[in-house]
């Protein structure tokens, strides 16, 4: 069978409503399900006008997604990664490393930071992210800040 998994992109003001849910659906079923984080998913970024969505839609039905957000700290332009889950069904596919890199050359040579789960740093590593500060809990999940570039 022929793969229909397509790398889909769009900015926030471009997302339309169908889409929109079925991202925040897929995040809700991983973080707050499967994990048991009661957090504040809609935490009022996924629509600024400088965030970007990247997902992976297989035959309609999206199997991960990954939100990537624009920050200007001190004036300087910078990007956080965040919000990247993959389905249950759909792990062990390589979908992670494809929304990571197309997330990667989506922000050059910019710097990008993000919160990983600690048993995941290994995998961010792969990509070029080191630990830029000490370990800390949260939603009762061990994470490490990681930095690129």
């Amino acid at each position: 069978m022929i793969s229909t998994v397509a790398l889909k992109r769009a900015w926030a003001q471009d997302l339309d409503t169908a889409t929109l849910y079925e991202l925040l659906r897929l995040r809700v079923e991983i973080f707050v399900v499967e994990q048991k984080c009661a957090y504040p998913e809609l935490d009022g970024r996924d629509l600024l006008p400088e965030t970007r969505h990247l997902w992976l839609d297989d035959d309609g039905t999206v199997i991960a997604t990954l939100r990537l957000l624009e920050e200007h700290e001190g004036g300087v332009k910078s990007f956080r990664i965040g919000r990247l889950c993959t389905a249950v069904a759909a792990r062990g596919q390589g979908y992670t490393t494809r929304l990571l890199q197309a997330a990667l050359a989506e922000v050059g040579s910019h710097a990008v930071r993000l919160n990983a789960q600690s048993h995941l740093v290994e995998l961010y590593a792969k990509h070029g992210f080191v630990a830029e500060g000490p370990e800390f809990v949260e939603d009762g999940i061990p994470h490490t800040p990681m930095r690129r570039g």
